[in-house]
């Protein structure tokens, strides 16, 4: 079982200061979180690329900034914005060829879209995600939908209906503490992404705070690995905590080695 750490962990410090400070403390398996164009291209990609060749990091996935916008690029009304984020994109998975990254997290529109109030809106959404799937098969990446409680992926019935209508032409991110956030069931939602479940993003939660290192709240560890086991999971697990929710780099390491010790 691949378990890393992403660099969003670090946010707002710049993505080559914090893959170089997991590199550092002997982090060898991350996630990438691009913040800024910039880092696409040119001396800081370089920088990026170079950390994790010289430090012999594995990069299990990559999640882009632009998830702020997809509403209103891959999921919009305006013909350009769709080819310039599909542009974009393909840069991603240019990107993790390059550095050996396979899943593309994907947060995709928000729940106020304007789209998904028409009655073919749902459709659309499909076909736009399908669009994107399809893309970064072409370039030996996985496009996976990551459950954000803010967002039309929040709902676990659009899941279910996603998983079902798609198949194995989707895929899926948990994302723990954003299931707390939905007010929902982590176990509920494993089991609506079933064999479609490709990448975890870890966390752990209390009644008070719902995003704090793993090891430290509620969350049945024990269980959740039993249930990946369960179903032969192949995918990673990455460490994901806003820089509010942990004190020191050693907690993410320790949460890390926690996890570790149930595969």
């Amino acid at each position: 079982m691949n378990i890393g750490i992403s660099t969003a962990c670090f946010y707002p410090m710049e993505t080559e200061k914090a893959l170089s400070a997991l590199a550092e403390n002997g982090v060898k398996t991350v996630e990438i979180f691009f913040n800024a164009d910039c880092e696409l291209y040119g001396d800081i990609y370089g920088e990026i690329k170079n950390i994790v060749k010289e430090n012999a990091m594995t990069v299990l996935s990559v999640h882009p900034y632009t998830s702020a916008v997809e509403t209103m690029t891959l999921f919009g009304d305006y013909p350009r914005r769709l080819t310039a984020i599909l542009d974009v994109y393909d840069r991603y998975f240019e990107i993790m060829n390059d550095l050996g990254a396979k899943i593309f997290v994907l947060h995709g529109a928000l729940k106020s879209a304007n789209f998904l109030k028409q009655p073919d809106g749902e459709k659309l959404y499909l076909e736009r995600y399908s669009m994107l799937h399809e893309l970064g098969k072409k370039r030996g990446v996985t496009v996976a939908q990551e459950n954000v409680s803010y967002c039309k992926s929040g709902d676990p019935d659009f899941l279910r209906r996603m998983h079902d209508q798609l198949g194995e032409e989707c895929a899926f991110v948990l994302d723990v503490k954003q299931v707390i956030r939905s007010g929902l069931d982590v176990f509920e939602v494993m089991d609506i992404m079933a064999d479609r479940l490709v990448h975890c993003h870890l966390s752990d939660h209390t009644p008070d705070r719902d995003c704090i290192p793993v090891g430290k709240g509620e969350l049945d560890f024990g269980r959740f690995a039993e249930k990946l086991k369960a179903r032969n999971y192949g995918g990673g697990i990455i460490l994901e905590l806003y820089s509010n929710g942990f004190s020191s780099l050693s907690q993410l390491k320790e949460s890390a080695e926690y996890m570790k010790g149930y595969f």
